[in-house]
């Protein structure tokens, strides 16, 4: 698995470690985070190796049983993460195709290139259903839709629950207003808060905190 251009040699527990943490935050996050798909392929490929052992396992044997539910439990979880996402994507295709595009150099893939394909295609078939449907009997003036104006964002906004694996010290969590003052907190580590989500969304990405 590749991390900033190296190669960083993850063992079987801690490759699932990262693929459940990823599935958790995608889970609770009100939008798209970043693609995990080094994280993916590594999970497939070893998904691959361990069914390969099953077959050459003895049946009946105890052990073949409880590595099957291990494997069975991992497709859940890798299932559940990429459904996710792509229901993220459908949601707000308009958002997440302008966020990839402007993204500056450097800064991880919102998107793998299958998404990207997907989210492509979602929108160019959202975009023909609409002038087939309604736009072409509209007046001329009124046959454009804007749909990153239609199509909600995410709510950034919305609480989550987190727990913090790294300490993190003077948090901004309100600004300074004119009917309140700035409010900072420190977040020990293993401590559970619930907090919007706007304001820790650096700390998800860097992998400082864990959404639950």
């Amino acid at each position: 698995m590749a991390d900033s251009g190296e190669e960083v040699l993850l063992t079987p527990a801690e490759l699932l470690r990262s693929l459940e943490q990823a599935w958790m935050n995608e889970k609770f996050s009100p939008e798209l985070l970043e693609s995990k798909s080094e994280v993916v392929d590594c999970v497939v490929e070893q998904l691959e190796h361990m069914e390969a052992n099953l077959k050459r396992a003895e049946r009946g044997d105890l052990k073949v049983s409880i590595h099957r539910m291990e494997v069975e439990r991992i497709r859940y979880i890798l299932s559940s993460y990429l459904r996710c996402r792509l229901r993220k994507i459908e949601k707000y295709f308009p958002h997440v195709l302008e966020k990839e595009k402007t993204r500056a150099e450097g800064e991880p893939a919102l998107l793998s290139p299958e998404e990207f394909a997907f989210a492509k295609e979602y929108m160019a078939n959202i975009e023909a259903h609409l002038r087939n449907v309604a736009l072409k009997h509209m007046p001329p003036n009124l046959q454009k839709v804007d749909l990153l104006k239609s199509v909600p964002k995410p709510n950034l906004d919305s609480f989550v629950f987190l727990r913090v694996k790294e300490r993190q010290e003077n948090i901004l969590v309100e600004p300074e207003t004119d009917e309140q003052r700035e409010y900072v907190i420190d977040l020990d580590e293993d401590s559970q808060h619930l907090i919007r989500y706007q304001t820790i969304a650096p700390l998800v990405a860097s992998g400082a905190v864990q959404l639950i």
